[in-house]
């Protein structure tokens, strides 16, 4: 009885944690919490299916000593033959511009926040992409960001 009991309990949690949307996520510790603008992470993914539709995110940890509410990243997509498809300044919002509220998921002092950057991305090739992420910012570095990421997943 005590058997089943945990296998059913281990069947749920596989089941719960999977998620069919996701292609590809990663994220990149950065050193000592500091985004240096030569510090530019590369995501490497790999795209089958050129008939679909894909949404790309980008996902943040930060601590809440960072000193501004928005971040300014640029992205670079590099398709399978080496070309820059697009390229592309965004402002994250961290925070709450008015109450300083952290925004995304977190307890304590360390919050994650994963925001649509590309939305309905159709990809002409198969093969491997590359998306380029590059703080923005006026500092360098730029303290208290503890990690960068990349998600692809199909809309929902």
């Amino acid at each position: 009885m005590l058997r089943s009991v945990v296998m059913l309990a281990v069947a749920l949690l596989l089941l719960t944690s999977c998620d069919p949307q996701r292609i590809f996520e990663e994220n990149v510790d950065l050193e000592e919490g500091n985004w240096a603008v030569d510090n530019a992470p590369v995501f490497s993914f790999e795209i089958q299916d050129t008939t679909q539709q894909y949404n790309i995110y980008f996902n943040v940890r930060y601590n809440l000593e960072y000193e501004f509410y928005n971040l300014y990243m640029r992205h670079q997509l590099i398709g399978p033959d080496g070309n820059v498809m697009s390229s592309q300044l965004h402002e994250l919002d961290l925070m709450d511009s008015k109450t300083g509220k952290p925004l995304g998921k977190g307890s304590s002092d360390i919050f994650d926040l994963q925001a649509l950057a590309l939305k309905n991305v159709t990809f002409p090739k198969t093969g491997t992409y590359q998306l380029k992420l590059t703080q923005y910012m006026r500092r360098d570095p730029l303290a208290n960001i503890l990690s960068v990421g990349v998600r692809v997943a199909t809309p929902e």
